[in-house]
């Protein structure tokens, strides 16, 4: 089917143009649907126009893109606030916290495009291993299965480059679109040690072209992967689907658009479009920013896992099961570094991290005997990424000021001779984890800021506590002088890392509005929609019921593809694993 306008102003609006809303207007699009999105960010990525070229606006710039918010948001104008539990009172601290880029294309335009897979246990995790005392472990409503044609497509569409090294993976019914790229030398020695070790390495699979591919080129490994925009469209995600949608002729794509409202009908239980704060406007406009009305079909809601409920706890939409904004999951990170004596030559340059394994996600008889002296029934670690370090501004103010600074640079014992595992751990679901609205601390538009209430479950940390020791002597083995070691959130809650602080750094946000069978137990239905609401679809990685060990975004893009493709009523049929 295909969606008729009859007064309204398009088919769907789609809140957030981040992997999930693009994703969302290019399927919605495809299938004939007129289709607004909304961001409230500015628009850097691409024109707006045909052709839809690029902007011109990324650059190898790590002042512009790490320390002036040049893809928001601005922590002064749209505070977050963080506390530990209620004991900390109504706020730990106020500013940065977890700040997703708010720009057209979202968090994607600032990831290195890591893309696994999750497994076919991540789906059933409580079927499969059991649940776990003080946290919330549930299966999801659906199976791997249900969901590998849609990862399939995803990664078509947004271009990924990897191969089946990975022993641990789930059944794929296609290959790769592209062959891996090029190793970084880090990648390679810590690669050599974890073999070593009779770990799993292997080729990361990325979202960055190694070939050209779609019409945009390879990626020329320029070091300036993570937390940046790509200056040549290496990254497909997310431009690759938003041009897409823009090419259907039937997109429109508004930026500066801060959607405050979900308007619905007399009965509060069919939505009728949106209310969004035009930022275009000039700010010494009378009366503030213009307010403008759409009104759609459908509204699929795509803000990501801190905004999305933010959004309905603002409405009072969506909640009759209590749960928005509940079960708050990111990764607990656990960093050991390496100090090496010789520069690992390209430990700057690269696509940030190239290799990957999951043997802690996948767990062996000792990692059963640390989980049963820490009184648990399980652990489950994540993937851990073999990574360079930071870039030179951070380096130089980590060295501080005096005679020592210039020699300190030029030996490089933090950037060039530095070699980083990161491990994203599982984190488990809490009830008492949320999102909610701060009482009294507001943005400048006058909303109520998006509050953190995070603690992590005991699992996470006897995680970290097995697992880092392992990666240090992988380390050491590959030719590192030192180790240490630190974890986001702090596991020492009165010493945080200075670097780290009280909140977790992990822009891996989840579960604030998990999917499930039933209304009382969740917050959206198997097929992504609001039980409340059902011509709202939820296209972000609020509707995740479990972390699981892997990063969220081809997982996201592929359930917002799936949601939208049976909004349309064109699901991808069943696949079958492919023959070797």
């Amino acid at each position: 089917m295909t969606g008729s306008v009859t007064g309204n102003d398009c088919d769907v609006v789609v809140i957030g143009s981040g992997p999930g809303g693009a994703t969302a207007a290019h399927i919605l699009s495809s299938a004939g649907w007129n289709v607004i999105v909304l961001e409230k960010g500015r628009n850097h990525l691409l024109e707006l126009t045909e052709p839809y070229g690029p902007m011109g606006h990324f650059s190898n710039d790590e002042i512009k893109f790490t320390r002036r918010h040049f893809l928001g948001p601005d922590p002064i104008t749209e505070p977050r606030t963080f506390r530990r539990s209620e004991s900390d009172g109504d706020r730990f601290l106020t500013g940065h916290v977890n700040s997703l880029p708010s720009t057209v294309g979202g968090g994607g335009v600032h990831a290195d495009g890591k893309l696994p897979r999750f497994r076919e246990v991540d789906f059933s995790l409580r079927s499969e291993l059991g649940g776990v005392e003080g946290a919330d472990v549930v299966d999801w409503p659906l199976e791997y299965s249900d969901l590998e044609p849609y990862y399939a497509e995803a990664e078509e569409l947004v271009g990924v480059a990897g191969e089946a090294g990975n022993p641990f993976a789930a059944w794929r019914s296609s290959p790769y679109p592209m062959p891996p790229g090029a190793d970084m030398y880090g990648s390679l020695l810590s690669g050599a040690a974890a073999l070593r070790h009779g770990l799993h390495p292997y080729r990361a699979p990325t979202g960055v072209n190694s070939v050209p591919y779609d019409g945009r080129p390879a990626c020329n490994n320029c070091g300036f992967c993570a937390f940046y925009g790509c200056p040549i469209e290496a990254k497909g995600d997310p431009v690759a689907l938003l041009r897409r949608a823009l090419n259907t002729g039937r997109c429109q794509i508004i930026p500066e658009a801060y959607v405050h409202e979900i308007t619905t009908d007399t009965s509060g239980k069919k939505a009728t479009g949106v209310r969004y704060l035009d930022l275009r406007a000039p700010v010494d406009n009378p009366g503030g920013p213009p307010v403008h009305e759409i009104r759609s079909d459908y509204v699929v809601l795509a803000g990501g896992a801190f905004e999305t409920p933010r959004l309905l706890l603002r409405n009072g939409l969506g909640n009759s099961s209590g749960l928005v904004g509940r079960n708050l999951m990111f990764h607990f990170q656990t960093m050991v570094a390496g100090g090496f004596p010789e520069r690992l030559w390209g430990a700057s340059r690269g696509r940030s991290v190239t290799h990957l394994h999951d043997d802690h996600i996948v767990g062996d008889k000792a990692q059963d005997v640390a989980a049963n002296g820490a009184g648990l029934p399980w652990l489950r670690g994540g993937i851990v990424e073999h990574g360079g370090a930071a870039g030179p501004i951070l380096e130089s103010l980590s060295y501080g000021s005096n005679q020592h600074h210039a020699a300190s640079m030029r030996a490089s014992a933090l950037r060039e001779r530095l070699w980083v595992f990161t491990m994203q751990g599982e984190d488990l679901a809490q009830p008492n984890n949320r999102i909610d609205l701060d009482p009294s601390v507001r943005d400048a538009w006058g909303f109520a800021s998006g509050r953190v209430t995070y603690r992590p479950h005991r699992h996470e940390i006897a995680t970290s506590d097995h697992v880092a020791p392992i990666l240090e002597s992988v380390l050491r083995d590959a030719g590192a002088e030192w180790t240490a070691v630190s974890t986001s959130p702090p596991t020492n809650e009165n010493d945080p890392h200075p670097a780290m602080g009280h909140a977790p750094v992990s822009y891996h946000i989840m579960g604030t509005a998990r999917m499930g069978d039933s209304p009382e137990s969740s917050v959206v239905d198997p097929s992504g929609r609001l039980w409340d609401i059902d011509n709202v679809i939820v296209a972000d990685s609020s509707v995740f019921p479990t972390s699981t060990g892997y990063g969220p975004t081809l997982s996201l893009v592929a359930l917002a593809a799936r949601a939208t493709r049976l909004a349309v009523g064109d699901p991808l049929p069943p696949t079958a694993p492919a023959k070797p």
